[in-house]
């Protein structure tokens, strides 16, 4: 039995170490699973408001939703670089703005409840978003019963992009409605006293004419003024917070431009001799142009004024005919062959009116086709067109004017227009389509017959070839390979007379000047050593940004925070030295005051002149002549009449001023100006409250690590 406790006692021991041992596993396997987690959540996290972290593929996805609503509102099937850095900016913006007020609100109680939703979407009180989207143009009223027909196929009748839509406007009406109540209770705990109200009246009602001497900080040479590096020290120290800095990157850089060889002239003045021809020949322009040229063809009708000089000439008064043929010749970096396409005599202008029948779905477009031809059909029929055009024409504009647009030019309306307008004959109806529905188009009159012609342009543009850039790239590589330092590339810029740029950049700056895709090199400096040359994602030392291969050095970093004095020392000594000379005038000026009362004798005691201003009141921002002087308006507001200033400093001087009279306009409405700077107040708390809880906020910007 002794033998059996003694297996049974160390089984159980056994068991208690193979639980440990897996428990432990189990736990460490854990941490570890969590720690990549953890680690992955960090490394996803593209920025941090007040310790809530937002991460990189739920801000994408907010980006990527609300550059599906720019595309809807332009119109558009995708969006440039520039406007999705302004979606993200957006998408930035609306986060922040969203943890730090909810923050606020939850300590406030304020919330949005869904029946006063439902009420400011389909109730009593209708939001103005929803009183614009579904306002009815004939009557001004908002049609109720759309709105609920619009709620009720929104599930299964719409687009999944239309419901998108609509749920960011349902976001927007809360997120407004929150933001009211807010703005509410700030405006609950403002006041503005009749003290306040007089005050604000007698600075407003009170302006006054002076005269003024102004020594400018210009008149003395710095060599007058002596400036300590203990000057320098102490300016710093008593004026730290005006020298607070960005995180910044200054780069130096030059650049490889890629321009076309004299080979590449060569063989683009080949191709187009080549294929003139086959131009000469062609039966079909536009196609042949579309198919061959680097630009397109472009069909417009053109008088001799409107054509270039050479064409114009060549055409009117050369007399070439349909399927002529110039050149080629040489202009803005192409070689071009210009072709008669067609030679018409043309009306100079029409006089026409429309029925426009706007389409916003795809679905709508078969039955409005339909009305437009049942609506040509009457009219031809003879039913009258003003009649119809004001009841069925959405132009609210000719609509009123029995859709009557006056006469028109070539390059005044949109193409499909345009080109109904004037191939009609006098009278005649046409449907067409355009980008902003179909038109019903009748044309009541045409201008004088002029001669006009098409002209097919056949443009082979001169650019560099890939031997070009290959030769660029390789001077530009032996440059790097041969100064692999940054102190190597100051040297070589210098013994070879290199053109060297200069840039400071932020962290989310997007563009260089001169550069394409400059962000790429604003990225990689932010991942680089001061004094390293910067290297691309691939680390290579050569950036490839549109034209121009660039080899940068990263020559200064500043983090965010306070600057030190030897990062701001230009700025500091320029500070000092006003300081130092507006001591010195002062002093100059005090001497030539002394024992005097008239202005005149002080001014010529300091070889200056007497000048005068009028109507300044406290209110004024920049007083004429002598621009933005804040200390020479406090002044003369306050000085009495007749009374000579002492000197004073101001911005771009000192100025010695005596107040000749003062205007009253008799405004003693205090109750007035006590509910106007009220509303003032009202109206600026929403934004200043919100700016003043950004300030204290706790942000941390992560998103040039991914854009």
């Amino acid at each position: 039995m002794a033998t059996l406790q003694k297996i049974r006692t160390r089984a159980g021991l056994l068991v208690a170490i193979v639980i440990g041992i897996s428990l432990g596993a189990f736990i460490l396997g854990d941490m570890l699973q969590s720690s990549s987690s953890i680690l992955q959540r960090n490394q996803m996290e593209i920025g941090e408001v007040n310790g809530e972290s937002i991460q990189y593929p739920d801000f994408q996805r907010q980006v990527e939703e609300l550059g599906d609503i720019y595309k809807q509102n332009g119109q558009q099937n995708q969006l440039d670089e520039n406007t999705w850095a302004q979606v993200r900016e957006q998408t930035w913006q609306t986060n922040l703005r969203d943890v730090i007020m909810q923050d606020v609100y939850d300590d406030l109680g304020i919330e949005v409840s869904s029946d006063e939703l439902f009420d400011m979407i389909q109730g009593n009180n209708l939001h103005p978003i929803i009183q614009q989207l579904f306002r009815d143009p004939n009557t001004g009223m908002v049609d109720r019963g759309a709105v609920v027909r619009f709620l009720k196929n929104l599930e299964t009748g719409v687009s999944a992009d239309q419901r998108a839509y609509w749920l960011y406007i349902e976001k927007q009406i809360a997120e407004d409605r929150a933001q009211t109540k807010y703005s509410g209770l700030v405006g609950k705990g403002l006041y503005v006293t009749s003290y306040d109200a007089k005050n604000s009246l007698e600075a407003k009602d009170k302006s006054v004419n002076f005269d003024y001497i102004g020594l400018n900080f210009s008149t003395v040479a710095d060599s007058q003024v002596v400036v300590t590096e203990s000057d320098l020290k102490t300016y710093f120290n008593n004026h730290k917070e005006d020298y607070k800095q960005q995180k910044t990157r200054k780069i130096e850089y030059i650049t490889y431009p890629v321009k076309p060889s004299a080979s590449d002239y060569k063989d683009a003045e080949g191709w187009i001799n080549d294929i003139k021809s086959d131009f000469e020949n062609t039966s079909d322009n536009a196609q042949f142009v579309n198919s061959n040229s680097d630009v397109n063809y472009d069909d417009t009708w053109f008088t001799k004024e409107t054509l270039p000089a050479n064409i114009g000439t060549w055409i009117y008064d050369e007399g070439a005919e349909v399927n002529a043929v110039l050149g080629p010749y040489f202009e803005n970096e192409s070689y071009v062959l210009a072709k008669v396409n067609a030679i018409e005599m043309m009306p100079d202008s029409v006089k026409a009116r429309h029925i426009l029948l706007s389409v916003n779905t795809q679905q709508e477009f078969a039955p409005m086709q339909a009305l437009a031809d049942s609506l040509k059909s009457a009219i031809e029929g003879g039913s009258d067109f003003a009649t119809l055009a004001r009841t069925f024409s959405t132009d609210q504009g000719s609509a009123i004017m029995g859709g009557d647009l006056g006469w028109f030019g070539r390059g005044q309306m949109v193409k499909p227009f345009e080109e109904a307008a004037f191939n009609n004959k006098k009278n005649e109806v046409t449907v067409v389509p355009s980008q902003f529905g179909i038109h019903i188009i009748q044309t009541t009159d045409r201008g004088k017959l002029s001669k006009q012609v098409q002209v097919a342009y056949l443009v082979r543009k001169v650019q560099p070839s890939t031997r070009t850039y290959q030769d660029t790239y390789a001077i530009a590589s032996k440059f790097v390979g041969e100064n692999t330092s940054g102190d190597d590339f100051q040297s070589a810029v210098t013994e070879q007379k290199l053109n060297k740029r200069v840039i400071t950049v932020g962290e989310n700056d997007r563009q260089i000047v001169g550069l394409e895709n400059g962000r790429t090199l604003i990225r990689a400096a932010y991942d680089s050593e001061v004094g390293d040359i910067i290297k691309n994602s691939q680390g290579s030392p050569i950036f490839e940004l549109g034209d121009n291969f660039v080899v940068a050095v990263l020559t200064q970093a500043t983090e965010e925070g306070e600057a030190e004095l030897a990062d701001v020392k230009d700025r500091v000594e320029l500070s000092v030295v006003k300081e130092k000379k507006s001591e010195y005038l002062i002093n100059k000026a005090k001497t030539a005051m002394e024992g005097k009362t008239d202005l005149q004798v002080i001014a010529a005691e300091l070889n200056s002149t007497v000048k005068n201003a009028t109507n300044v009141n406290f209110g004024t921002f920049s007083i004429p002549g002598l621009g933005l002087e804040p200390a020479v308006i406090g002044t003369v507001t306050t000085l009495d009449v007749d009374k000579i200033s002492a000197p004073i400093a101001g911005n771009n001087g000192v100025y010695i001023v005596k107040v000749t009279s003062v205007n009253n306009s008799g405004n003693d409405d205090v109750n007035a100006e006590q509910m106007r700077m009220a509303q003032t107040m009202k109206t600026r708390s929403a934004s200043q409250a919100y700016q003043a809880h950004r300030e204290v906020a706790d942000v941390v910007d992560k998103r040039a690590k991914f854009y």
